[in-house]
């Protein structure tokens, strides 16, 4: 028995010498095996680094990460701090570990600016923000459970605030506006898309902000019914756009925009007028036909709705139709693009008696709404490290534009 035993102590001792593994004896305690590259970590920053570089050259990354991880938290005032934590995100990113990568860029940006690495890890956290706007799931044991723009909101807000005056930090806050674009979110997007014109007015991105606000009121108009609140919202994001930016690419594509809107509106108010003119609601007829002569004077519809409404105060007089809306009355112009954040459903009219809307009627005059998905990421790549493989690059494609050349705008 005690031979058999004396065999099964000294093969172990000789699979942990083949394996590299190890066996500690501790007074009082069983013996404990640890596998190779899980032994306890220790010793001073300087040989802490050391050993994480060592680790890399082995191609042991688990191990090498752990390592730097305890050189910064252990010795947080050392010279090699930064240096420690800059590599740990770097082999985070390039393990595809891009949570932690981004949260331990954003460490090194926040504890140590003064490193000079503190511009690559602000690009880094942008460039893995796009990764996640372009739709990457966060999973779980490998099953997606969520989707990623609240995680790239995070990642970009961090950039906002921790590099107020970057490279970068117009393109977050435009991307902050996507991110909630597209979760249907569209107070929170066009804030964001504000924040960027106020903050970064001369940045080409400020552009394509004002034309997002633009756009999610068109959208709203597209896909609405009757109600000439989001049309008008729209309409007037687009002027604001080519007033500020008349010399933009985009100029032409709002214009067109506007006359689409313009024949929607038209249409949209010749629906509602009609509606109550046959239910004899004459008062609210003749409110939405003096739209129709207001907004589009000259128009072959002015003159039906004119035509019309003279029918009606012949039939039924002047005073029935008490209180209506003064053909020549000035309308007052809303700047919705400064519209406060919940302002959804704006008022249209504040002068007048505004008739309720007949049921919801599905509208496909307009086109379909912007393909947001350019064809590829704006993100910069990585810049490759002497010490290890660059940094993978991300393949996904943002849906919307997060570049100053790509913002959505609509089919022709």
């Amino acid at each position: 028995m005690r031979v058999r035993l004396f065999i099964i102590v000294i093969g172990a001792f000789c699979f942990a010498g083949s394996g590299q593994a190890s066996i500690i004896f501790r007074p009082g305690e069983k013996a404990k095996y640890v596998a190779p590259g899980e032994e306890e970590i220790s010793g001073n920053a300087q040989q802490l680094f050391d050993a994480g570089q060592e680790a890399e050259k082995k191609g042991n990354i688990g191990r090498a990460i752990k390592t730097y991880n305890h050189v910064w938290r252990r010795h947080p005032k050392d010279t090699l701090a930064p240096s420690a934590v800059y590599r740990e995100a770097q082999l985070l990113e390039q393990e595809h570990n891009y949570i932690r990568s981004a949260g331990t860029y954003r460490v090194l940006v926040e504890r140590f600016p003064s490193s000079p690495h503190f511009d690559e890890a602000i690009e880094a956290q942008f460039r893995i923000g796009e990764i996640y706007l372009s739709g990457k799931k966060i999973k779980l044991l490998g099953i997606p459970i969520a989707t990623s723009m609240d995680r790239a909101v995070e990642i970009f807000a961090a950039i906002v605030r921790t590099a107020p005056f970057g490279r970068y930090t117009a393109r977050a806050q435009f991307d902050i506006g996507l991110a909630r674009q597209k979760q249907s979110s569209n107070d929170a997007a066009i804030q964001a898309y504000q924040a960027v014109i106020d903050k970064f007015p001369n940045d080409p991105i400020a552009a394509d902000a004002q034309y997002q606000i633009g756009y999610i009121w068109y959208e709203a108009a597209r896909l609405g019914t009757n109600d000439q609140a989001a049309t008008q919202n729209a309409r007037t994001g687009f002027e604001d756009f080519l007033f500020r930016y008349p010399k933009s690419e985009k100029a032409q594509q709002a214009r067109e925009n506007l006359q689409r809107l313009q024949q929607k509106s038209t249409v949209d108010a010749m629906k509602v007028a009609k509606f109550y003119d046959k239910e004899k609601a004459y008062r609210a007829a003749v409110i939405y036909y003096t739209e129709v002569i207001r907004e589009h004077p000259g128009s072959t519809a002015s003159a039906e709705a004119q035509k019309r409404i003279d029918q009606i105060r012949a039939k039924v007089g002047p005073t029935a139709l008490q209180p209506a809306v003064a053909v020549t009355e000035p309308k007052k112009k809303q700047v919705v693009s400064r519209a406060p954040a919940g302002n959804s459903r704006p008022a249209f009219r504040s002068d007048a008696e505004v008739a309720p809307l007949p049921p919801p009627e599905q509208d496909s005059n307009l086109p379909p709404p912007a393909s947001l998905q350019p064809p590829t990421t704006t993100a910069p790549e990585p810049s490759p490290s002497p010490e290890s493989s660059p940094a993978p690059e991300a393949t996904a494609t943002p849906e919307p534009s997060a570049s100053p050349d790509s913002a959505a705008s609509p089919a022709p």
